[in-house]
């Protein structure tokens, strides 16, 4: 090369050097001193982020704490994508269908999260467990990457799916405990704050205000997980063996109103709740009401006893099994002469519970229903509770209190049945039912503390006793309720067995069957109601739900330690 050609190329070199000093010093003076304090800040603000840091979710565990862990925190996945890559590498058919047929999604839907060319970023599905999300990670499909996530698990899957509840995808406590609890279980997300450089990579030696996350407390229930899988064990059964549409039960400890075990069939799947449907999500123990039929029947009887008037051995006549009142009939399932209102109950007659009614009067007797907690929530720390239905006396017909005594024209939950003869077998004291136990805060500090907690009086202790004597005699030899018994144990309770109301009246061929009562009848420990919604063909209550309660009772004061009978006579006049 001769030297012009050197000194061509030096200059040429200079001068590309030279311009591009000069943009440089450009860019400096427009930056510093052209562009004003707004927009400099504004270059900045795009170079700092602030972050969200994640938060473990507290435990929810049985009556035995950590060694049963019912709910937990695991660390999962969310599975996103680069749409731009797909696109450009015309991946996102063959990417969708992989991921919908992994992640059990709809592939439609995943190739229109995906149909976005300009887009780095879009999150197919959030908090996957770890499981699933190594399985797609093992397919190695291109433009798909993985960021870390607490995934809410249930190692039990539907087991009781309806006193847990679950937690939806944006962290909040969707139904049961989780909802009720969410303050308590949620916790506190910590915060960072730092700047990224070009590379959108974090500067670490700039990072600005950082507050470490506050795990969510931990909480144990009354929940007796055995009994518990007994219960949900007995109500598969006897849905099955009669062809129900659903079934629910709940156990509770008498003296002091806490949940030992509660459930609800059908079930559902809580790693899978989108799965599930609004029928399966019920809790039907406090969420869907019913006619309690007989077993209604109970508060009629101790309200009589109660205001002295009539005894055990008061003798009334039952009309040999129909009776007219204010021009409409009411029938008895069998025919029966002069009865004893100890008789009555056992044999469950409607026309001795009517004319028990008519001594009473409407507002009277309105007001032992009140007292016994009718047609108003529980106070059960679950969301969902109904109140049932118990119109105010105004608005009766002459009729309506002859009817409601035996369990029609009156609409109950199962917790405020069970609640009646838990405050009979709690000589007369009416308990708030609870089911969360203890929240703990992670170093130990107590946050909250279930505990007894008496809501009414209905009935004196001695009525109480009379009226849990009368209610062991339904389950002797002679009674609606002897396939209730349990051995070693005397049980005192009621069979209902009542149409389900239609249009227009009452079916003839659609049931709910229950049973609910306490052991041992003299000292009681557990309470137990059964609810069986329309079996067939058998629907009474004493065929249907007493089996199961004798079977649920009999592993209950097992594994609760509820001392045997001593058995006990009627008290006379």
């Amino acid at each position: 090369m001769n030297e012009r050609g050197m000194r061509l190329r030096f200059i040429c070199c200079g001068g590309v050097m030279f311009l591009a000093l000069l943009c440089l010093c450009m860019r400096l003076v427009h930056l510093h001193i052209l562009t004003d304090a707004h927009a400099r800040e504004t270059i900045v603000a795009n170079r700092t982020f602030t972050a969200k840091l994640d938060v473990a979710r507290g435990k929810i565990c049985d009556r035995n704490g950590d060694a049963s862990i019912l709910a937990m925190d695991i660390v999962g996945r969310d599975i996103c994508a680069d749409p731009s890559a797909l696109v450009s590498n015309s991946l996102i058919q063959a990417v969708a269908a992989s991921l919908a047929k992994d992640l059990d999604l709809d592939a439609d839907r995943i190739e229109r999260k995906l149909s976005v060319p300009g887009s780095r970023y879009a999150r197919i599905v959030m908090k996957v467990h770890p499981d699933l999300a190594a399985k797609v990670e093992a397919r190695e499909l291109k433009g798909v990457f993985f960021e870390k996530s607490n995934v809410r698990y249930y190692p039990h899957g539907d087991f009781l799916c309806h006193v847990l509840g679950f937690v939806n995808y944006n962290g909040d406590g969707s139904a049961g405990v989780e909802q009720k609890m969410d303050v308590f279980l949620r916790g506190c997300p910590g915060i960072l704050e730092s700047r990224k450089n070009a590379l959108r990579e974090e500067l670490y030696t700039q990072r600005g205000r950082y507050i470490p996350s506050m795990e969510g407390a931990n909480i144990s229930l009354t929940i007796d997980q055995f009994v518990q899988c007994r219960v949900e064990d007995v109500l598969d059964e006897v849905v099955a063996e009669h062809n129900a549409k659903g079934a629910w039960a709940i156990v509770q400890r008498v003296r002091t109103g806490e949940i030992v075990a509660m459930a609800s069939r059908p079930s559902y799947d809580l790693n899978m709740f989108t799965a599930s449907d609004a029928n399966a999500r019920l809790n039907r123990a406090i969420g869907y009401t019913f006619e309690p039929g007989s077993t209604f029947k109970a508060i009629v009887f101790a309200a009589a006893l109660e205001e002295g008037r009539v005894y055990p051995d008061t003798k009334i006549d039952c009309e040999y099994g129909m009776w007219m009142h204010a021009g409409r009939a009411l029938r008895d399932y069998h025919p029966y002469g002069i009865l004893s209102v100890a008789d009555g109950l056992k044999k469950s007659s409607n026309i001795l519970s009517a004319k028990l009614e008519l001594m009473l009067g409407d507002r009277l007797f309105y007001s032992y229903m009140r007292a016994f907690g009718i047609g108003q929530r529980s106070g059960l720390d679950l969301p969902g509770e109904e109140a049932g239905i118990l119109h105010p006396v105004r608005n009766w017909s002459k009729v309506s209190g002859s009817r409601m005594c035996i369990g029609q024209g009156v609409a109950v939950t199962a917790m405020q049945m069970l609640g009646v003869y838990s405050a009979i077998a709690n000589d007369g004291v009416l308990m708030k039912p609870y089911v969360v136990a203890e929240v703990h805060a992670k170093d130990g500090t107590m946050l909250h503390m279930g505990k007894p907690e008496p809501l009414s009086r209905p009935v004196s202790s001695r009525n109480a006793a009379l009226m849990r004597q009368l209610l062991a005699r339904v389950t002797e030899k002679g009674g609606t309720g002897r396939r209730a018994r349990v051995k070693g144990y005397t049980v005192a309770g009621k069979t209902g067995t009542a149409q389900k109301a239609i249009k227009g009246g009452y079916s003839s061929v659609n049931h709910i069957a229950s049973f609910v009562g306490f052991l041992p009848a003299e000292s009681p420990e557990l309470s137990i109601i059964v609810v069986v919604d329309d079996p067939q063909p058998i629907h009474t209550g004493g065929r249907v739900a007493g089996p199961a309660f004798s079977k649920i009772a009999e592993y209950a004061v097992r594994r609760m330690d509820v001392p045997a009978s001593n058995h006990f006579k009627l008290a006379g006049r």
